[in-house]
């Protein structure tokens, strides 16, 4: 595999500097923007790790900050010392007079804009910006940068993949909204996957198609594998990415449609189901349903679904129980001579009774270990009420 290619090898070399495209940021904010025209006003919005000579973020809430209602805009950027990139460092030459060639490297800056037409043009946009370097380096983790989360009300952003974790648990400590990107794979870390499971966090509408491309600094190129980098378009293309969020948007409230148990034997597009049916783990009292679009619409108890259900979880139709893990630390159902009833019995010796969920257990069918899997079910309709 050649170096760097994949989110991977970016976040083992700590060169996280994957700038969005607008569109991808259009498309994102506008899907919030149709469940709630108001969503974003009335607040200050914090864009930590951005730099607006590069950052579309910056550039796309300046432009739309009359229009949106925005009430502040805070943007803060990384001294380049406190980076990998520091290497590739290349002074940014402000026409201003506070610019300070030695602090630039040391010191992050903070860039804000608010209702004031500041430039004279008649407008509000990135002219606007008034900005100032930061005491520190610009770490979001500063007690700096945290203060400004403090007074945020959101924080959207494209944050160092190599933190997203340390981002996350940030974000949630400030009780803040916030949409950012990350890893899709981070959606079943052991960190962010309760967040999902309590509805204090999920997908947003994601990127078209599925296919993400980022802009990264020209110092800062090295070798990809083919298809990754586009030399004609300057960009590099992952699939393996996604926003998550806490901020409400439609697609989250579109039901899947579904078929019965028995129309999924008869008419699924998948051979493993139609005509064969569906198998129960040897090791839990859950339904294994290798497919989103197999979910059937009838099936009462637990379901094991892929991962990919997370882009489609709709929270007033399922509810999201656990997690089953392709990997099996306690060695349960781990070996062959287990029988299955040998299985569940060490299972329930060690987790109780049937119906309680553990995270990090392997789901196992003819004592093979199944891929990660998310454990559903349906949510019972709330009873009517007179």
């Amino acid at each position: 595999m050649a170096k760097n290619s994949n989110l991977t090898a970016a976040r083992e070399a700590r060169r996280d500097e994957f700038y969005s495209e607008w569109s991808a940021v259009e498309r994102e904010m506008n899907a919030y923007l149709e469940f709630n025209p108001d969503v974003f006003r009335g607040k200050t919005i914090l864009l930590p790790c951005d730099d607006p000579e590069w950052s579309n973020f910056t550039k796309y809430f300046a432009l739309h900050l009359a229009s949106l209602g925005i009430k502040k805009l805070i943007s803060t950027s990384y001294a380049p010392d406190s980076n990998a990139s520091g290497e590739f460092y290349t002074p940014t030459l402000f026409d201003d007079p506070q610019f300070d060639e030695d602090l630039d490297r040391a010191r992050g800056k903070i860039f804000t804009l608010t209702p004031d037409d500041v430039s004279g043009d008649g407008r509000i946009d990135i002219d606007d910006l008034r900005w100032e370097y930061l005491e520190g380096d610009g770490d979001f983790r500063s007690a700096e940068v945290t203060a400004l989360r403090d007074e945020a009300d959101m924080v959207i952003t494209n944050p160092p993949f190599s933190l997203l974790v340390p981002f996350i648990l940030w974000l949630v400590e400030g009780e803040v909204e916030f949409s950012i990107i990350g890893p899709k794979n981070a959606a079943t870390y052991k960190e962010v996957f309760p967040l999902i499971m309590g509805e204090k966090m999920w997908l947003g509408r994601g990127f078209a198609n599925g296919n993400a491309y980022f802009r990264i600094p020209d110092s800062a190129r090295t070798d990809y594998a083919d298809g990754v980098y586009d030399p004609e378009t300057q960009l590099v293309h992952f699939r393996n990415v996604t926003w998550f969020t806490n901020i409400d948007h439609g697609r989250r409230h579109e039901p899947l449609q579904l078929m019965t148990k028995s129309d999924n034997v008869k008419f699924s597009r998948h051979k493993a189901i139609r005509g064969v049916g569906y198998v129960e783990y040897d090791n839990y009292d859950a339904l294994e349903v290798p497919f989103v679009d197999a979910i059937p619409s009838d099936h009462e108890g637990l379901m094991g679904v892929p991962v990919t259900y997370l882009d489609r979880h709709v929270p007033e139709q399922f509810e999201i129980l656990g997690t089953l893990e392709s990997s099996d630390p306690d060695n349960i159902a781990r070996t062959r001579w287990y029988s299955a009833q040998d299985q569940k019995d060490a299972y329930f010796r060690r987790f109780g009774k049937p119906g309680s969920i553990p995270l990090n257990m392997s789901g196992v069918i003819n004592d093979v270990k199944v891929y990660k899997r998310i454990l559903i079910r349906h949510r019972k309709p709330e009873p009517k009420k007179g």
